[in-house]
């Protein structure tokens, strides 16, 4: 429309200036300066115009820098810090052995490096007993902590199946580097899963094999204690009241 009306105002100065000047009885029409005004008309008209597409522009670009600063409406962080807590949980609960440097030293001292032939043999069968405990707990903790990782799993499926649409749907930079986050830190708490299993599996398969070197030398405690007893000396046994060798 506004193009239209500066070539009309275009074409009406042509035929202004191309008509011989008329004369009136009362009044002398300036048709230069007619046109002039018409011309500095259309010249503004133009520049309001180029003001206006502008504006356009600024307001376009002010729409997309919105998008791209909107935030994610989707968030899965608190599910994965629960699922966190809850791994945590499961190692705290560590039987007998925790996962504990201090907690190693103490007990591996008490319970697989103190065997000796000078202990007691009921001192020998209560080491033992604590050892098999401590194997049969390292077990157990181990498929609890591969129940739970294996539990994770569906809840996993379903956070990377919102965060994945989210981030293909997403309407801005923002949006999309949110959701590119959250993925990120899913895989961060899957690793930490792996992490706690395989840590789990190594403490069962650790104390396994420190009971198999104490129950050598448990062994050799007791053969020990076999040797030192005395000798059999056979004796005189009396039969029907009669008396004999």
């Amino acid at each position: 429309m506004r193009y239209r009306l500066i070539s009309t105002v275009v074409v009406i100065a042509f035929t202004v200036l191309s008509s011989p000047p008329a004369h009136a009885q009362w009044a002398v029409y300036d048709g230069a300066n007619h046109v002039e005004n018409v011309l500095i008309a259309a010249r503004t008209l133009q520049q309001i115009d180029n003001q206006i597409t502008s504006l356009a522009n600024q307001a376009q670009m002010l729409v997309n820098q919105g998008r791209n600063l909107a935030s994610l409406p989707l968030s899965a962080l608190s599910t994965l810090q629960s699922t966190i807590s809850q791994t945590t949980a499961l190692l705290a609960q560590a039987q007998n052995i925790a996962y504990s440097v201090q907690s190693v030293e103490r007990q591996y001292q008490q319970a697989y490096t103190s065997v000796s032939s000078s202990m007691s043999d009921s001192a020998l069968f209560s080491q033992a007993q604590t050892r098999w405990q401590n194997s049969v707990g390292g077990f157990e903790d181990a498929l609890k902590l591969q129940a739970r990782v294996v539990g994770n799993i569906p809840s996993d499926s379903s956070a990377m199946t919102q965060l994945v649409s989210a981030s293909q749907t997403s309407t801005g930079a923002l949006q999309a580097a949110q959701a590119g986050n959250q993925l990120m830190a899913l895989q961060s708490r899957q690793l930490s899963d792996i992490q706690a299993e395989l840590a789990a599996n190594g403490r069962a398969t650790a104390l396994q094999q420190a009971r198999d070197a104490a129950t050598e030398a448990e062994s050799d405690a007791q053969y020990q204690h076999f040797s030192q007893h005395d000798a059999y000396v056979p004796g005189t046994v009396s039969m029907f009241g009669g008396s004999g060798n």
